[in-house]
């Protein structure tokens, strides 16, 4: 599990290092079979305050089966954590997570046969909740107070009390995290762009999107920029994303993973998701609206280019939340 303050890793480390034979998951005749080829959809550049040189594209992965970005992640972890001997038949999927790796862990837990258990704030959203109880996932809630440091705690606790009993994907500090999107979101953004991407703007939670996704393009071309996102402050109300300074630095957060990091307020990412539902037709939810926020504030910075912005999930996860209440600009 991350530790609070631990220091980052360098590019040197093995994160940024593809064993033999790791490949993406194919072939397994289950929904992990339709995870990724999300669509790239154009941003009307406009009204978005890009110049004509400049393209904005956001990558829908609200779009995955699981319905969000981090099915990637749970379906590299799960499948090599069969390939490598460390989830055995019988054994229980157990993680800590914010929603999204949940629900994917439960969906394709449940998909290969396996019980899958789960530690999270009590104060997650009711579709969250929902949605896991439907995959027959078992949920332990912890503290909303103590937020997810609360929840990967938990899940640390539980595992040590049975070890036998639990495979853990861990995906704070799992490499095949990173894996994930090296071998799969990168290909995918650079094929759909033609090899023209310029900018990549990718949000931080567990740093496995940022971390893959730019080294896979960088490996493509050494030039393109990638831009992180975090929130401003660490009381902050975008869900799924981390305030890299006061909480648990995640194992696979490194430093030079990146070449720019913008924080975005919750106010903001608010009226930005508004604004890309009532002007774009795109409901999208707190953080890819964060994204998009910071993507804007690049693009706007730019003669020319082609900006590509990762949107972590839809906003029909968000409709118990004021994300999108008539008659308010920002707030949570």
């Amino acid at each position: 599990m991350p530790q609070r303050g631990d220091a980052p890793r360098t590019a040197g480390d093995a994160l940024f290092t593809l064993p033999a034979g790791v490949a993406w998951p194919s072939h397994t005749q289950t929904v992990l079979d339709h995870v990724g080829n999300t669509p790239l959809c154009k941003i009307a550049d406009q009204r978005f305050g890009a110049r004509p040189g400049v393209e904005l594209w956001a990558k829908l992965e609200g779009k995955n089966p699981g319905g969000s970005v981090k099915d990637r992640a749970a379906a590299m972890m799960i499948m090599h954590g069969i390939a490598t001997g460390k989830l055995k038949p019988g054994q229980t999927i157990l993680d800590s997570t914010s929603g999204n790796t949940g629900i994917a862990l439960a969906m394709m837990g449940t998909s290969l046969g396996h019980r899958v258990q789960l530690c999270m704030s009590a104060g997650v959203r009711v579709e969250v909740k929902q949605i896991l109880f439907a995959y027959g996932a078992d949920v332990v809630f912890t503290d909303p107070a103590a937020g997810s440091d609360g929840a990967i705690l938990k899940a640390q606790e539980i595992y040590q009390a049975s070890p036998e009993r639990y495979f853990v994907p861990d995906q704070y500090n799992n490499p095949a995290n990173v894996w994930a999107h090296y071998l799969s979101t990168a290909p995918e953004i650079w094929q759909q762009t033609e090899g023209r991407v310029t900018h990549l703007v990718a949000a931080i939670g567990t740093g496995g999107t940022v971390m893959g996704t730019g080294w896979g393009l960088r490996e493509r071309n050494p030039g393109v920029r990638i831009v992180a996102v975090e929130p401003d402050e660490a009381d902050h109300g975008l869900s799924g994303m981390r305030h890299i300074p006061s909480t648990m630095r995640p194992g696979i957060y490194c430093a030079t993973g990146f070449d720019q990091l913008i924080r975005v307020s919750t106010d903001s990412a608010y009226d930005m998701a508004r604004k890309l539902a009532r002007q774009q037709g795109l409901l999208v939810g707190a953080s890819s609206a964060a994204v998009l926020t910071a993507a804007q504030e690049v693009a706007a910075g730019l003669e020319d280019g082609v900006v590509v912005a990762i949107c972590p999930d839809s906003g029909d996860r968000y409709l118990s939340s004021n994300l999108f209440d008539r008659g308010t600009e920002g707030g949570r």
